[in-house]
């Protein structure tokens, strides 16, 4: 799934601007579909020159309109198509992940502050997950109730992983960066 169908499917709850379907990536779609203005306003106005969304300006006193998007006919069914996929895929992006690949070249001290902080992310994700529980998740279809918990699931496992596994970084003690160099 592309940044343009997740932005159609945003648009299935109502009008919004680039700028709140940012926020939307961001605070619901953060822990796995990540997209920022140079991807999400390009997809916008793809989809407004397929017919696929339409745009309408806002005025607004000393900036520039304010563009509010709105899902087509044409779009919705657009969509519809493309959530019927029986097989889609799940792909991982992690920098964190490609870090430790390597973790045998770097010290103790920046291995363990990789691990921290990625352990202080997670935590922030868990805590920012509580909030969405306490305070609105009770109005969200079943699909992103479903979404939030796999999220939370995939954030405790991953942080109690890199708890209980940190230590076998540093087993080998003829490897990595302070032996390289020491």
């Amino acid at each position: 799934m592309d940044v343009k169908t997740v932005c159609l499917g945003m648009l299935t709850d109502g009008e919004a601007s680039g700028y709140d379907l940012k926020k939307e990536f961001e605070s619901s779609f953060g822990h796995f579909f990540a997209a920022g203005y140079g991807s999400i306003y390009p997809a916008l106005n793809a989809l407004a020159g397929d017919g696929l969304v339409e745009c309408r300006h806002i005025p607004q006193q000393g900036k520039p309109d304010r563009k509010v998007y709105k899902i087509t006919e044409l779009g919705r069914e657009h969509l519809l198509t493309a959530l019927d996929n029986p097989c889609p895929s799940h792909k991982v992006r992690s920098e964190f992940l490609a870090t430790m690949c390597f973790s045998h070249l770097m010290s103790r001290e920046q291995i363990e502050t990789v691990l921290d902080n990625r352990v202080e992310e997670m935590t922030e994700y868990l805590r920012l997950f509580k909030e969405f529980e306490a305070s609105c998740m009770q109005d969200w279809p079943p699909g992103a109730r479903f979404v939030l918990g796999f999220g939370q699931t995939m954030m405790e496992t991953m942080r109690q992983y890199i708890e209980d596994n940190r230590d076998a970084l540093f087993e080998d003690a003829n490897t990595g960066h302070e032996s390289a160099v020491g």
